[in-house]
């Protein structure tokens, strides 16, 4: 059975409610929290493109992406887990782990669904919560992994129409 029912949630989806980009985070996190999710990337095969400004590098170690100058470009990690659905992790510090999604590739139960699976992957292999505000609302969740559940949860209510 689903996490969450399109039909329920589709309003935290809208981009003109949320804005296009969520924003998605793993708060308490570490060097090793982020190794993780680059380990749990390459061993779920999903496709990635690491970069840094526009120029393409193989996926370093996490420990060598945030020690970097704190004048450097900000590095990130592109993430399909499937065609049609986009993560971008971006490397700004250890403490949290943060990614953004384009909601316009999630308009369906289907694509619902490979982001709630995505959520849950992330959130099981760090044994954390991983959280979704508003674009440019931090701190204020409307859904995420609970670990607890085991699965993706409201924690909001939906915006009136």
């Amino acid at each position: 059975m689903a996490d969450l029912l399109w039909g329920d949630v589709s309003r935290f989806f809208d981009p003109d409610v949320m804005g296009s980009l969520p924003d998605l985070r793993v708060p308490d996190a570490s060097v090793e929290g982020w190794q993780a999710v680059l380990d749990l990337v390459e061993a779920r095969g999903w496709h990635c493109r690491y970069s840094e400004g526009e120029t393409v590098l193989p996926v370093p170690r996490a420990e060598t992406v945030l020690s970097r100058p704190a004048d450097a470009e900000c590095p990130n990690l592109r993430v399909w887990p499937t065609a049609d659905v986009l993560a971008i992790f971006r490397f700004q510090e250890d403490g949290e782990i943060d990614f953004d999604v384009d909601l316009r590739e999630l308009q369906s139960q289907e694509r619902l669904d490979v982001f709630c699976d995505f959520l849950r992957e992330i959130g099981r292999c760090l044994g954390k919560p991983v959280f979704m505000d508003a674009e440019g609302d931090h701190g204020h969740p409307v859904l995420g992994f609970d670990i607890d559940a085991d699965r993706v949860v409201l924690l909001a209510e939906p915006p009136a129409r």
